[in-house]
């Protein structure tokens, strides 16, 4: 029986990192993987959807008349389209398994990686079978990081055949661009979907949304932006509609959905996206053996280190990514599993902490969030200040002329003005969010941030004015532009 230091179960952005750091500690390494290297960040996920978006994007600005230019005999294939999908996620992908390669066992060195491919589950706390078509291997390790990552969730009664009724991994299966998309689910994923076919302008797009906002965990300002910027890119949105059944015709689609006022609808479409979150992978992993029981969702409910109840679990197993159910970005799958082979082998400094971690959400335009939002803060009763800063404003954007953005920076109404929470769209907001999870890592004031200067023209300005905003020390005014700069504050006394 083939032993390693550590065997990692999954080889997405989890599970990898989890291997590269155990290299780092000079570990004979296994990853087991089921499907496909990279795990759905590359192939199902976050790489290939992205791709889609910015190919969308590039497409959408290509296709625009309102700068001076135009640009004729604009056509776009849907194979075509997949193929540099495709061709993204692969050099990807080859970059793992070259990384793989230059770390193989047989190389000689004192810490190696090795890859096999199968299904595993645990026999006992040290040993693992990986299941094949043609063969079932047992290996043992010391450790175990369990990494196997999320699917799309099912729509009861509705079976996904990836053809005409989709979930996300079954995207890259279309012919075509189709006539008539409904997409059911108005989350993150859903409204990326929304935004990326009615960008490429070949599809109409029906987007249900059974609440009456778009990504509803969100402020009703950020929801209503997204909405209203989706609606004006085309997408149809069916407010408070429910799905009562997908019909198959021979050529269609009949799609019946009810709302909340009592009437129905049937609306005739040619694909159907089901897009209504994700679940973990947990089951037929033999976590019965080790003591460890999924919650009623089927997540793994870890510990500070990524670990289990010792009381329960034999203390060489750990979890990363989507199944520990903490949150399903891949930035946070990633540091998980950087975090529990640190734990692993007792490396561990600082406590993984999830609060200001920044998330990015691709519609059009892109929208970028960390930390938290009014909703939550007026939950929690704690008093805020409110500075929303439009894009209109900011000299970059208006020289790239594409001004439809904005900032919204929340503060302690304590005396100390500690930024609690960002929202931003725009051009570039994906990459300045950054800067103030930073700082708000770093607990800085207002007034600490302001002393730096910000370059110009740079939309990072949009942030400075915006904090002076708070500070009512502005450039231009809430007064003079109440359309574009607005300012208030929030108390619970004040709560109706």
């Amino acid at each position: 029986m083939e032993h390693f230091d550590l065997v990692v179960i999954g080889s997405g952005p989890a599970g990898f990192s989890a291997a590269m750091r155990a290299i780092d500690f000079g570990k004979h390494v296994c990853i087991v993987e089921k499907a496909h290297i990279g795990g759905a960040g590359i192939m199902n996920g976050a790489l290939t959807s992205k791709t889609m978006w910015q190919l969308s994007q590039d497409y959408a600005v290509a296709a625009t008349v309102n700068r001076g230019y135009r640009a004729s005999g604009l056509v776009v294939d849907y194979q075509a389209v997949r193929k540099a999908i495709m061709d993204g996620a692969k050099s990807k992908q080859y970059q793992i398994l070259s990384q793989i390669e230059t770390y193989a066992r047989e190389h000689g060195k004192t810490y190696s990686l090795t890859l096999k491919y199968g299904h595993a589950r645990f026999l006992d706390k040290n040993t693992i079978s990986i299941s094949r078509a043609d063969d079932v291997e047992t290996i043992s390790a010391d450790a175990f990081v369990i990494a196997t990552g999320s699917r799309p969730r099912e729509y009861p009664g509705i079976p996904v055949d990836q053809e005409r009724i989709l979930n996300s991994d079954g995207i890259l299966n279309l012919k075509n661009f189709p006539a008539r998309l409904m997409i059911i689910g108005s989350g993150i994923i859903g409204s990326e979907f929304a935004a990326i076919f009615s960008n490429f302008k070949q599809t109409e797009v029906h987007l249900l949304d059974r609440q009456h906002k778009v990504i509803p965990f969100e402020d009703d300002d950020v929801s209503d932006f997204v909405s209203k910027n989706l609606e004006e890119n085309g997408v149809i949105i069916h407010h408070t509609a429910n799905l009562r059944t997908i019909r198959k015709l021979p050529e269609s689609l009949e799609v019946v959905l009810d709302y909340d006022d009592g009437h129905s609808k049937v609306i005739e479409v040619d694909v159907t996206l089901i897009s209504i979150g994700r679940d973990p992978n947990t089951e037929d992993l033999g976590l019965e053996n080790l003591g460890i029981e999924p919650d009623s969702r089927g997540y793994l409910n870890i510990n500070e280190s990524c670990g289990f109840d010792p009381e329960k679990c034999a203390g060489n197993i750990y979890a990363a990514g989507d199944i520990t159910g903490v949150s399903q970005l891949y930035s946070v799958a990633e540091i998980q599993g950087r975090y529990a082979t640190k734990a692993v082998y007792n490396k561990i400094i600082h406590p993984l902490g999830y609060i200001n971690m920044p998330t990015l959400m691709f519609f059009k335009p892109e929208v970028a969030a960390v930390g938290l939002n009014e909703k939550i803060l007026q939950k929690r009763k704690v008093a805020y200040k409110v500075a929303v800063y439009s894009n209109s404003l900011v000299n970059r954007a208006i020289a790239m002329r594409n001004t439809n953005g904005f900032i919204k920076i929340i503060v302690s109404d304590d005396g100390e003005d500690r930024i609690l929470g960002m929202r931003a769209s725009g051009p570039q907001a994906s990459a300045f969010i950054v800067s103030i999870a930073h700082m708000m890592n770093e607990k800085n004031s207002i007034d600490e941030i302001l002393k730096t200067i910000f370059p110009h023209p740079s939309l990072t300005e949009g942030i400075q004015e915006c904090l002076r905003v708070l500070k009512n020390k502005s450039i231009f005014k809430p007064f003079a532009f109440p359309e574009f700069i607005r300012l208030s504050t929030w108390k619970p006394e004040t709560e109706n």
